[in-house]
Formats: structure tokens, C-alpha cells, sequence
């Protein structure tokens, strides 16, 4: 194993401050960086931070990848703790994890699910770790059709729309059935659609009791998914 120099860990060093600085920024002035104001708090010249981060926009993506990645380890990290057999159990795991990270690192959700930055495109290098979340979940599903366990639902998608699952049942290599691989996506979008709402403070006055509306809300999708185990009762 090799050490790195004392430059090198010095750089690394001084990388890991900017992005914390960076970070609280996030929190109190949103995703519109300057890097003239991450610089000062730094106590360095705004020329310096250059020499690490070549524009705001690197900054930016640097902080989206390394968001991204932390919500994709406490998805997965809850999917791997729970019982591989237990369908449903890794769905309420998956998704409770993705709320709680969210909740507790608002500013990082917002850079990655709020409005987009004014200018900013996020680069291809981005795609796979945003997959991350819903590639999880698409995986629970894939395990339930492999084992035999979860049904694959009786309906036939309109076109075009069925042409457009189709496609991502192609590009994300998960065998699903393109109904069930709909279905699939509505649960996505409805997790993040959940925590969104709650997170942007849409729903606060109206469901002060918001564990319980996630929880219940999520055994919705569980069971349009069919996810085996006790479904709701409405």
C-alpha cells in the first residue's frame, strides 16, 4: 500500500474543508454557490479555491456525488440488514432509510431533488449514483419475481407508454415484467415525491403525524407492488 505524500494528503485535507464550507452554505444560502464566499469564510483568496475546484460548478458536483452516494449507502445498508425473504420488510427498510437520511441532511436533498441550479448541468458521472436508491428497490422487486413470491400484475400499458418501460427494463438489466417494472417506478416516485413534501414543509399543517402518514403511504405502494405480507386496510 502506498502513502500518500504530505502534499497529497494536505490537498485531500484542504478539498475536505472547502466542501464542508461549502456545505453550510448549502444550508443557509441553497444551491447557488459562489465560490468568492466559500473562499472568504476560508480565510483564502478567492483566486486560491481555484486551484481545487476549477469553477463553482466542480464544486457542485463534487458535493452531488458525494450526497448521492451517502443516501445510496443507507438504502443499501437497510436492504442488506433486513431479511433477504422478507419482501416487504426490505421495502419499509429502503424506504425509511432514504426518508431518515433526507430529514436529516436537508440541504444535501435539496441539492439533489429541489429546484435545479440557475446554470449548472450535471455531468454523466452523476447518473449512476442517483441510480443507486431506485436500482435498490428495483431490486426487491427482482428478487420477489426470482424467487417465485411476487406476482407479476395482470394489466397491459398503453403506448407509448410501453415502449418507454421497455426501454428501462433494457437499460437498468433488472428482469421485470414492464407492468410490474411500472408499478416499480410509481413507488420511486412516490417515495421521493413523500419525502419532498414533507422536507419542503407541503404537508406539515395538514399531517402533523407524518411518521405515520409515511408509513401508511408506503404500504400503499407495497401493496400495489404486491409485496407479500399484511396489506392495508382502507
Amino acid at each position: 500500500m502506498v502513502t500518500p505524500s504530505l502534499r497529497a494528503r494536505v490537498r485531500a485535507g484542504m478539498i475536505e474543508e472547502i466542501k464542508a464550507v461549502a456545505r453550510r452554505h448549502l444550508a443557509t444560502d441553497g444551491a447557488d454557490l459562489s465560490l468568492r464566499a466559500v473562499a472568504r469564510d476560508l480565510g483564502m483568496v478567492s483566486s486560491a479555491i481555484y486551484r481545487y475546484f476549477p469553477s463553482r460548478d466542480d464544486l457542485l458536483t463534487a458535493l452531488i456525488l458525494e450526497a448521492y452516494d451517502a443516501l445510496g449507502d443507507a438504502v443499501e445498508t437497510a436492504d442488506a440488514d433486513a431479511d433477504v425473504d422478507d419482501l416487504r420488510g426490505r421495502w419499509f427498510a429502503a424506504c425509511r432509510a432514504a426518508r431518515t437520511w433526507a430529514l436529516a441532511h436537508p440541504a444535501e436533498y435539496a441539492l439533489l431533488y429541489g429546484s435545479p441550479v440557475p446554470g449548472y448541468a450535471a455531468p454523466d458521472d452523476t447518473v449512476a449514483p442517483a441510480q443507486r436508491p431506485p436500482m435498490t428497490l428495483l431490486g426487491i422487486l427482482r428478487d420477489g419475481v426470482t424467487s417465485g413470491r411476487l406476482a407479476t400484475p395482470d394489466e397491459v400499458l398503453p403506448e407509448p407508454l410501453r415502449g418507454d418501460v421497455a426501454e428501462l427494463v433494457d437499460q437498468t438489466a433488472v428482469a421485470l415484467p414492464p407492468a410490474l417494472m411500472a408499478r416499480g417506478m410509481a413507488g420511486w416516485t412516490q417515495l421521493f415525491g413523500l419525502i419532498s413534501f414533507e422536507l419542503f414543509g407541503r404537508i406539515n399543517r395538514a399531517l402533523p403525524h407524518r411518521d405515520e402518514y409515511f408509513d401508511h403511504q408506503i404500504g400503499l405502494m407495497a401493496d400495489l407492488l404486491g409485496l407479500p405480507g399484511p396489506r392495508l386496510r382502507c
